[in-house]
């Protein structure tokens, strides 16, 4: 199982994992003043130099690669805010889908398909 990394605080370095989902902010366009200069991205790779440096290989979730980003200008997006609306949904409501989101609803629509019914042995050549 995927250990997630600690989130990231403006005090003292913090280490990203690769799978690990960040926020980008590129600090380039942001300085300039130029719009769309925060992406989610997975992290890719991590790249450690000799130096002690650490950078990162990211993929925007829009497309693209992203090298050489620094951490301080990275954030942790737990993955616990991310399902947090399928966690706490009041499923004992009429009404309870209509506050959830499309991508909880597909997950737990894909979920009650696999729960109800018999696990399928793979196809032999």
């Amino acid at each position: 199982m995927h250990a997630y990394s600690e989130p990231a605080t403006t005090k003292g370095k913090v280490s990203f994992q690769p799978n690990d989902f960040v926020l980008y902010r590129d600090p380039e366009r942001f300085w300039r003043g130029e719009a769309n200069h925060t992406f989610v991205c997975r992290v890719s790779r991590v790249i450690t130099y000799v130096s002690g440096g650490v950078r990162y290989a990211l993929l925007p979730v829009q497309g693209g690669l992203i090298n050489d980003a620094m951490g301080e200008y990275m954030r942790l997006l737990p993955p616990a805010d991310a399902m947090r609306d399928i966690d706490t949904a009041p499923l004992n409501n009429a009404g309870a889908a209509d506050d959830m989101t499309a991508a909880a609803m597909a997950w737990l629509t894909q979920q009650h398909r696999t729960a109800n019914r018999r696990p399928e042995l793979p196809a032999s050549d």
